[in-house]
Order: structure tokens, then C-alpha cells, then sequence
């Protein structure tokens, strides 16, 4: 009988992947300043980095986002407490939501939340995200609210959030802002694209004045099952995202291609 060898696995190069990752987050950054969804020097992107160490990286603070580059992205441990020396300050306090959410769900290995004038006004909606479009399809019944309690400064907050997101994509933070999580920071980052035009489609459509013709929960359920990969179709579109994130970095690559620095 022959004896079957498995080959051990290849080591992982983690500065090589530590550094595709900064440019990854970097990049998501700038897009993010792109497309006006930032706050003056508030507001984070954190990316967990692989190892034993729970490391993060997060922006330093003081600097806005069409600043970030990849080697100016501060390493913080769970406490937000940078653990390499850095000329950048930190904001530890601002870290209270990510590292709820990093501790909790092992697939958040990217967290991004805004302060968006449209996503601040469905967070003030009591009714929250409507399917007033086909954008806001893709977190119906998929995002979740938690309800204001101050500036999130404090860390007995901690769980309710994390309760309150459960295991959806996103999350609504009333009288707040918007947060999506993903498996990476590209896909928070379509994730957050989405649930912005989502909000911002459905503040417009409110200001017509007129009252909005909502599909039925049947079509909004088989709706979001498609746009996730989890309804049978005729047609399936799996390299959507993908492509569009393959044309995002083209896009940072003409507007800011500094970012990699």
C-alpha cells in the first residue's frame, strides 16, 4: 500500500499580504472621498490583518481620507492602541463600533461607517430603508437598526450594537449613519456604495411629495435572493462585482494612484 504524503501547506507571506491588504483599504479610502461620503476627519474603515494578534488598520487621526495612503494606515490592537511607532495620532474612542463588531463576527474583517447626508436622513426615518428602488433590494430584510444612545463613546454599548447587527451586511444606526461589514474592504465598500444610493434614491423620491408605490414583500424577498446569489434564475451575473471592482481601482488609479504609496 502506498503511504499518501500531503504536501504541507505554502507559508503565508504576511508582509506581502499585509501590504496588499494596506493598498486594498487605502484605495477604499480614497473611493469613499470620491464619491463624498466622508465627514471632514471622522469616521473610520478599519481591516483586520491576518495573525494571532487581532491587529487592525484604521486611519490616522487628523488626516482626511483623500490623504490616506497605504504605508500612513496605523496598525491599532483591539483597544484601538497603535502597536508599531507612528507620527499619526489615533482616535480610540472612534473605534468603539469596530471593535464590537471586529470581536463578534469573525467575517467582519473590514468595518466602514459614514456620516452621508442621505444615510443620516433614513437613519432618522422611522421607518428606516424602504424598497423604493431596486438598489435597496439587496438589504431587504438584510440590514439592522440600532437605536441612538449619545456619541459612541461609551463601551457597555458595545453589545447592543453588535446584537443589533446580528449577522446582516449592514447596519442602520438611527439619528446617526450608516456601517457595512465585509469579508473584505472592497466589499464593504460596494456594500456601502449600494446602501448610500439606496438612501439616497428614497430621500429623493420623498421630496416628490407623492406617496411611493412599494413593491410586494414576495417580489422584495425574491429581489434581494437574486441580487445575493441566492435565488435560481434564468441568468446569473457572478462576475458583477467583481468587474466593478476591478473598474474602481481604475478609477483610483487615474484620480489618485498615490494611494499605493
Amino acid at each position: 500500500m502506498t503511504d499518501i504524503l500531503t504536501a504541507p501547506a505554502a507559508p503565508v507571506d504576511t508582509a506581502a499580504e499585509e501590504l496588499r491588504l494596506r493598498r486594498e483599504l487605502a484605495a477604499v479610502y480614497r473611493l469613499v472621498a470620491h464619491f463624498r461620503m466622508t465627514d471632514l476627519i471622522f469616521t473610520h474603515i478599519s481591516q483586520r490583518l491576518p495573525g494571532p494578534d487581532h491587529h487592525f488598520l484604521i486611519n490616522p487621526y487628523g488626516l482626511l481620507f483623500e490623504e490616506i495612503t497605504a504605508s500612513n494606515l496605523v496598525r491599532i490592537d483591539l483597544e484601538g492602541n497603535p502597536v508599531e511607532p507612528t507620527p499619526h495620532p489615533v482616535n480610540p474612542a472612534g473605534f468603539v463600533i469596530h471593535s464590537a463588531i471586529h470581536k463578534a463576527r469573525p467575517d467582519a474583517h473590514c468595518v466602514l461607517h459614514t456620516h452621508t447626508r442621505a444615510g443620516c436622513a433614513v437613519a432618522a426615518q422611522q421607518g428606516g430603508l424602504l424598497p423604493v428602488n431596486q438598489m435597496s433590494m439587496e438589504f431587504h430584510n438584510r440590514v439592522g437598526y440600532h437605536d441612538y444612545e449619545g456619541v459612541a463613546l461609551n463601551l457597555d454599548e458595545q453589545r447592543r450594537i453588535v446584537d443589533d447587527l446580528g449577522t446582516h451586511p449592514a447596519l442602520i444606526l438611527r439619528n446617526h449613519g450608516l456601517l457595512t461589514v465585509g469579508g473584505s474592504a472592497k466589499q464593504a465598500f460596494l456594500r456601502m456604495y449600494y446602501l448610500e444610493k439606496a438612501c439616497e434614491i428614497q430621500v429623493t423620491a420623498q421630496a416628490a411629495g407623492t406617496p411611493l408605490v412599494l413593491p410586494p414583500e414576495e417580489v422584495c424577498a425574491y429581489t434581494a435572493r437574486q441580487l445575493t446569489g441566492e435565488a435560481t434564475a434564468d441568468f446569473q451575473d457572478d462576475l458583477a462585482y467583481d468587474l466593478a471592482w476591478a473598474a474602481m481601482l481604475r478609477l483610483v488609479e487615474r484620480i489618485a494612484p498615490d494611494y499605493k504609496d
